[in-house]
C-alpha cells in the first residue's frame, strides 16, 4: 500500500483510536506497512507519536478555536485537525503554511465538507503558535492539559511527589525515549561494542550501570551485531534487578513473569551462563519470544515454561535461589515508550492488586530459606508497589524486607521507585525480600 506519510498516519491515528491497541503496533505498521521511504517513515512516526502523546493539549488548542465542541467533531476530522495542530506547535522545521496545506488536502479526500471549518481552526492556531493558549484552574487541570495525562493521575503524582516533582516526571515521560540497550559481555565486550557503534557513526551514551549503552536508534534488529547476539533491549532500572538479587554463578533462578525476556537475559549475563534459569510467561507466545532471544544471545541456561505465575506447582517448591516477579502493572512508569497509558482511567486497572498479591503469594512458596524474592512493577503507583509489599509482609512473618544500594541510590525499607527526572530510568519499583533460613 502506497501512500503519502500523512494519510498513513490518518489511517493508522482513525484505526488507534477504535482498537484500543498500544501505539508501538501502529508504529510497526507505519514502518513496514505503507511503502514510505526512511524520511517519510520517520515524518509518520513522529506526527503519529506526537498526536498520541500531546492529545489533551492539541485538543485543547483544537477547541479554543473552534466554533463546535470538540465532542461534536467528526472523529476523522478531528484527528486531522491534531495532526495539523501538532506539527504547527511542535515541529518547527515543517512551514506553517504547509502543515495547513496538507491538512486541508487530507480533509478534501476523507471528509471534504470539513474543508473550510479545518482550514480556519488550522489557521488560527498557526497565528499563536509562538503564544498558544493555556489551559486556567487550578495546578492539576493545567499540567493535565499542558502535559496531557488524566486528571486523577497528575493529582496523584502531586499529592505523592508535590507539584514541582509531578511536573518534572510528566515532563520527562513526555520526552522520547532513547534506545536502551544491555551489552551481552559473554559474546563482546563494552567497549568493542562501543567501537562497533562508532565505526558505524551510530550516536550513542554511556549508562553509568551495568553495561548499558543508550543509543539514538529505533530500529533495534539494524543495529550492528543483532544477529550475533551482541546485546538486548532492556532499561536500565529493569537490568537492576538482577544486581539487586545478589545472583551469582551456579545459582537457580526463576524469572515468573518473564516476557520480554530481559530479567532473564541479565541474570544469566551475571551468571556467566553457569546455572539455570527457568524463563515462565503464561502466553505461548511470549514464552517462546523469550526462548527465541536467549538463543540469539547464546544463553543455554534459560529453559522457557508456559504457567500461571498464580498457581502453585509443589515440584517448584523451595527450589529457587531467587524468584523474579516482574508482575503484571498498570504502566505508569514507562509513558515515554507507551504514551497511551496516560489516557487509562482509575478504574481500569483497579483490579491489578489482587492480581499482583496472589502472584507474590504463591511465588514466594518456591524461594529456598535464606533466597531472595524479587518484586518488581514498571509503575509508580503505590496501591502497586509499597503497599503490595508491606501488606505480603504482613502476611509472611517468614520474609523480611532488605535494604541494597546501587549506582549511587540507596533502597527504604528494602524498597525504591525509579524516576525518570531523577535516575535517568523508566519509572520503575523494585523490592528485595529475604525468606528466612
Amino acid at each position: 500500500m502506497s501512500v503519502s506519510a500523512r494519510e498513513a498516519v490518518l489511517l493508522q491515528l482513525n484505526a488507534f483510536r477504535s482498537a484500543g491497541q498500544q501505539s508501538g503496533f501502529f508504529v510497526d505498521k507505519l514502518n513496514k506497512e505503507f511503502g514510505l521511504d526512511d524520511k517519510d517513515a520517520s515524518l509518520a512516526v513522529n506526527i503519529f507519536l506526537g498526536c498520541v502523546q500531546f492529545r489533551y493539549r492539541l485538543d485543547f488548542c483544537i477547541a479554543f478555536f473552534s466554533d463546535i465542541s470538540a465532542e461534536k467533531i467528526d472523529s476523522c476530522v478531528m484527528n486531522i485537525l491534531r495532526m495539523g495542530a501538532y506539527q504547527l506547535l511542535y515541529l518547527d522545521r515543517i512551514p506553517s503554511h504547509a502543515a495547513v496545506d496538507e491538512a486541508v488536502k487530507l480533509c478534501r479526500k476523507y471528509r471534504p465538507k470539513a474543508c473550510p471549518f479545518v482550514n480556519a481552526v488550522l489557521r488560527r492556531i498557526s497565528s499563536v503558535k509562538d503564544n498558544p493558549p493555556e489551559p486556567s484552574g487550578d495546578s492539576a487541570t493545567k499540567l493535565s492539559v499542558f502535559y496531557s495525562a488524566e486528571k486523577w493521575f497528575v493529582e496523584y503524582l502531586i499529592e505523592r511527589f508535590g507539584s514541582d516533582s509531578a511536573e518534572a516526571f510528566l515532563q520527562e515521560s513526555n520526552k522520547p525515549a532513547l534506545l536502551s540497550i544491555k551489552i551481552n559481555t559473554l559474546r563482546i565486550s563494552r567497549d568493542d561494542y562501543k567501537a562497533y557503534l562508532d565505526e558505524r557513526s551510530i550516536p550513542y551514551r554511556n549508562f553509568a550501570f551495568d553495561d548499558i549503552l543508550l543509543v539514538d536508534s529505533c530500529s533495534v534488529k539494524d543495529l550492528p551485531g543483532y544477529a550475533d547476539g551482541f546485546f538486548f533491549v532492556q532499561d536500565p532500572a529493569a537490568a537492576a534487578c538482577a544486581a539487586i538479587s545478589g545472583i551469582v554463578p551456579g545459582m537457580r533462578i526463576l524469572d515468573a513473569c518473564a516476557s520480554p525476556g530481559g530479567k532473564s537475559f541479565s541474570a544469566a549475563v551475571r551468571m556467566k551462563n553457569e546455572g539455570s534459569i527457568l524463563a515462565c510467561d503464561i502466553n505461548s507466545k511470549k514464552a517462546a519470544k523469550v526462548a527465541e532471544g536467549a538463543s540469539r544471545l547464546g544463553l543455554d541456561i534459560i529453559r522457557c515454561s508456559v504457567r500461571d505465575a498464580r498457581i502453585y506447582d509443589p515440584e517448584l517448591d523451595s527450589a529457587f535461589d531467587a524468584v523474579f516477579a516482574d508482575v503484571p502493572c498498570s504502566g505508569f512508569g514507562v509513558l515515554r515508550k507507551k504514551p497511551e497509558i496516560k489516557y487509562k482511567r482509575a478504574d481500569e486497572i483497579s483490579g491489578l492488586p489482587g492480581i499482583q498479591q496472589s502472584i507474590l503469594a504463591n511465588l514466594c512458596r518456591y524461594v529456598r530459606p535464606g533466597g531472595t524474592l524479587l518484586y518488581s512493577t514498571c509503575t509508580v503507583l503505590r496501591e502497586e508497589n509499597e503497599l503490595i509489599v508491606e501488606r505480603f509482609l504482613s502476611e509472611h512473618d517468614d520474609f523480611r524486607a532488605a535494604d541494597f544500594e546501587l549506582r549511587g541510590i540507596r533502597s527504604a525499607d528494602g524498597m525504591y521507585t525509579f524516576l525518570p527526572q531523577a535516575d535517568g530510568t523508566d519509572g520503575f519499583f523494585a523490592a528485595k525480600l529475604i525468606r528466612a533460613l
